[in-house]
């Protein structure tokens, strides 16, 4: 029998690819495997019955279904654990690449000695990367120094290094951050705390812990009790926390959503009113009208409550 060249794909909606068949018009494993590596059979679509067949597979043969081939699109099978890991690694791709075309940021260094020039700052954080920018702020009227500057790097992964760790410069140690005051007033600060929805009972905080320090150094995983299908995940990067959000991740064949976990600055002036409100209730247990008159005369701001009661 001439050589056929038999159609397979990794799925029935994507473009096939020609495998070629033996001399017996058989299909080696090997063959499969060398185009879609981890494949361990095919199966087809019955055109009258139009259900999913598998073909025989004999010690790495694969034969044709009643002796022909037909002009038949075979999708390639995995084994489910394989498949699993593969779809992990895809995903695990998929944040890898959106991390890498994020753009660095300027670093503020603080606690710098009054001594430190712009040379100095620029000698020391060379030996992590190529290095932008350096400035040292200074008092515009005696030009000496505030005792912080600003760094950036070209390489985000220099930068993720750099913020990690602390600095001895000039004999004193400085840390470098992220500058949260460079958000605009209607801007919130960038939370490094990630929220991981659709959650399994059976995913452990190590299990999270251990997934996601792929992607940067996990500072907290934590899940509530009694169990809610979410959980919580904390960077050591605000950045990579940013990166997540927002994309699908498979965690033990799973399929995860992340999102922005709110920070909690956003709820601190309702809890700091519901603090007050309780102590003026406490003071005027017999208010006229109820808690709900003095809830509304609180609410008006027409009683300041001094600030050493709260």
């Amino acid at each position: 029998m001439s050589e056929l060249y038999i159609r397979v794909a990794e799925d029935e909606n994507e473009e096939p690819m020609e495998i070629p068949s033996e001399d017996d018009g058989t299909i080696l494993l090997s063959s499969v495997a060398a185009q879609f590596p981890g494949a361990c059979g095919l199966r087809y679509r019955n055109p009258e019955s139009q259900c999913m067949r598998g073909v025989r597979l004999v010690e790495g043969v694969l034969h044709a279904p009643e002796n022909d081939w037909g002009n038949l699109v075979y999708v390639v099978n995995y084994p489910k654990d394989n498949k699993r890991k593969m779809e992990e690694i895809d995903a695990a791709s998929a944040v890898k690449v959106k991390r890498g075309f994020q753009k660095t940021s300027d670093l503020i260094v603080l606690g710098l000695p009054w001594k430190t020039s712009e040379q100095d700052l620029k000698d020391y954080f060379t030996t992590f990367g190529e290095v932008i920018m350096v400035q040292v702020k200074r008092d515009l009227k005696t030009g000496n120094s505030k005792g912080f500057g600003f760094v950036r790097f070209t390489e985000y992964e220099t930068q993720t290094k750099v913020v990690a760790q602390r600095h001895m410069i000039d004999g004193r140690w400085c840390d470098c951050k992220l500058p949260n005051s460079k958000a605009g007033p209607d801007e919130p600060m960038r939370s490094r705390k990630i929220f991981v929805g659709r959650c399994t009972e059976d995913m452990t905080t190590d299990e999270l812990r251990q997934y996601f320090m792929q992607y940067g150094e996990v500072t907290d995983v934590f899940i509530p009790k009694p169990f809610r299908a979410f959980s919580f995940v904390t960077f050591a990067d605000d950045q990579v926390a940013q990166a997540l959000c927002g994309e699908d991740l498979i965690i033990k064949g799973i399929s995860v959503h992340i999102s922005n976990a709110e920070p909690k600055h956003n709820n601190s002036r309702q809890m700091m009113d519901r603090g007050r409100f309780g102590a003026v209730h406490q003071l005027f247990p017999n208010f006229p009208g109820g808690s709900a008159s003095l809830a509304a005369m609180f609410d008006r701001s027409q009683y300041q409550f001094p600030s050493s009661h709260v």
